[in-house]
């Protein structure tokens, strides 16, 4: 058999047993499974800071720092899941970020310091990118032929549907039950553990030979030259959206415990569940839509979402904050499917998983930095006046953005 030659993964389905084909739509839909359950542990700590905070003693400072870790590890990942997954195929890369997200919860489940906090953000970061990368890829590869578009669409859903899942999860569940980060994360491990038979039955093809230009395995993720003004643009929008809810995750529960005068854990991950419900919602709602528009709707809800913040944290309005946090989900889904499934449509299979990192690495690297100075900055004039300034900052670059990439 040569390099050349395509032949379908070994999975562990039973002998005899009927397996639908690559390209069914209940593959898709199974294969997004995964997807939901490992980014649900993205999101899952955010309710949890305060309890953390005030358990350990640490500043809004160090709980953008923690978040930052996440994403640093995310970033990590993200230069070499892609590449490694458009080579060797989908599944060696989502099992070992399978393990890791397994480490990931018992470290968070059982911290008592800020230092294993911090491993444990870094290594759901590499987790999470793991799925980024493989996971949405392998989601698309699944698709009906013809319905890649729908298959964009269901990997982004998946991806802000988990999302969305484990901050509600573990706000309801630490309020509800003793010993809540336990639970919390004994919970999200038989989720996890869930998803592993569903990785190993998926009937992926195994990768062909590399197109000439490939390049080594480990670099930073990003799309063939020709697409490269296609990959920038749909950053150009889709970073500024995402660092909305980057700041939403990390410093939002403190913001609304701060305006309510209260730790309650279970507001806190309603309001982030609501922010990613709206994120997967109006994706199925504008599907439709052309691109371009996408783009132009994505920087107007976050643009909105920056002003209701701004007003709300200087009114301490809580229904304005919960304003700016649906707006913001609605921004960041608007945008991010724009983005995926321009990319679903334009670059080939063989880089696919490697365009998707590219994208995703571009918006976390903007959501990480911005949060963290935000973070900084409230530290030492206090939550308003840096939530001003973070507001200020991405509704300038979100509406530049827009006006770059509706213009090409």
């Amino acid at each position: 058999m040569t390099a050349h030659t395509r032949r379908p993964d070994r999975t562990a389905a039973t002998p005899g047993a009927a397996e639908p084909p690559p390209g069914s739509r209940r593959w898709m839909w199974l294969a997004a499974w995964p997807v939901v359950v490992a980014l649900a542990l993205s999101n899952e700590p955010a309710p949890l800071y305060v309890l953390w905070q005030d358990r350990l003693g640490f500043s809004a400072a160090t709980i953008t720092l923690i978040y930052a870790g996440y994403i640093a590890g995310l970033l990590a990942a993200l230069t070499f899941a892609g590449t490694l997954a458009d080579r060797y195929g989908r599944k060696p890369v989502l099992l070992p970020g399978l393990a890791l997200a397994l480490v990931a919860a018992a470290l968070f489940a059982t911290a008592h310091s800020v230092a294993v906090l911090g491993v444990a953000r870094v290594l759901s970061g590499f987790a999470v990118g793991a799925f980024l990368a493989a996971g949405m890829a392998a989601v698309a590869d699944l698709a009906p032929a013809g319905e890649k578009q729908l298959g964009g669409l269901v990997a982004s859903a998946a991806m802000v549907g988990g999302a969305a899942l484990g901050p509600l999860l573990a706000g309801v569940l630490s309020e509800a039950l003793p010993h809540p980060t336990v639970l919390v994360f004994a919970v999200q491990a038989g989720l996890l553990l869930t998803a592993l038979p569903v990785v190993l039955r998926m009937p992926l093809r195994r990768p062909g030979a590399q197109p000439r230009g490939a390049g080594r395995a480990l670099r930073v993720p990003s799309v063939p030259r020709e697409h490269r003004r296609t990959l920038l643009l749909s950053l150009a929008v889709f970073a500024p959206a995402m660092t909305a809810t980057g700041f939403v995750l990390s410093l939002g529960p403190s913001l609304l415990a701060e305006l309510l005068h209260t730790g309650n854990r279970a507001l806190a991950g309603g309001m982030i569940f609501l922010l990613f419900a709206a994120a997967t919602g109006v994706q199925f709602a504008v599907r439709g839509l052309p691109v371009r528009t996408l783009f132009r709707l994505g920087a107007a809800l976050t643009t909105a979402s920056m002003a209701a913040l701004v007003l709300g944290t200087a009114a301490t309005s809580v229904p304005l904050l919960l304003a700016a946090a649906v707006l913001a989900g609605l921004g960041q889904g608007s945008s991010q499917l724009g983005g995926l499934s321009t990319l679903s449509a334009r670059v080939p299979s063989a880089r696919l998983a490697e365009a998707n990192a590219a994208l995703t690495s571009g918006g976390y690297l903007m959501a990480g930095a911005l949060p963290v100075a935000a973070g900084y900055l409230s530290d030492g004039v206090g939550l308003t006046a840096g939530t001003t300034a973070f507001g200020v900052a991405v509704a300038v670059l979100v509406t530049a953005g827009a006006v770059a990439a509706t213009r090409r």
